[in-house]
C-alpha cells in the first residue's frame, strides 16, 4: 500500500525544501526531480513527528527520482504514517 505525503527534503548543507513523496513504501518512494539532486548524495527526509531519515537515490526518469530507505522502515512505523495521512 503507497501513500503521499508532504516533508521535507535536503541533500548535503542545501537548505531544506518541501516535497511531496508519493508512493511511499517500507522500502522506499518515488519524489518529482529537483535540478540540483546528485545521485551520489544521500538524501535526508523529515517527516514530522519522526526521526530524521535517509535514503538514495535509485533511479530517475521523466522528471520522477526513485529512492531507497538506508534501512527499511519498520512495519509499525510504516502502518503509523498510514494512520496519519488517513486522519490529516
Amino acid at each position: 500500500m503507497g501513500v503521499t505525503i508532504l516533508c521535507e527534503v535536503r541533500q548535503g548543507t542545501r537548505p531544506w525544501k518541501m516535497a511531496r513523496l508519493e508512493d511511499l513504501s517500507p522500502g522506499g518512494f518515488r519524489i518529482a526531480w529537483f535540478p540540483e539532486a546528485r545521485p551520489e548524495l544521500p538524501l535526508r527526509i523529515r517527516i514530522p513527528g519522526m526521526q530524521l531519515l535517509t535514503a538514495r537515490i535509485c533511479w530517475e526518469r521523466d522528471a520522477v527520482i526513485g529512492c531507497e530507505f538506508e534501512a527499511p522502515l519498520h512495519i509499525a512505523v510504516f502502518e503509523h504514517i498510514v494512520q496519519s495521512t488517513q486522519t490529516a
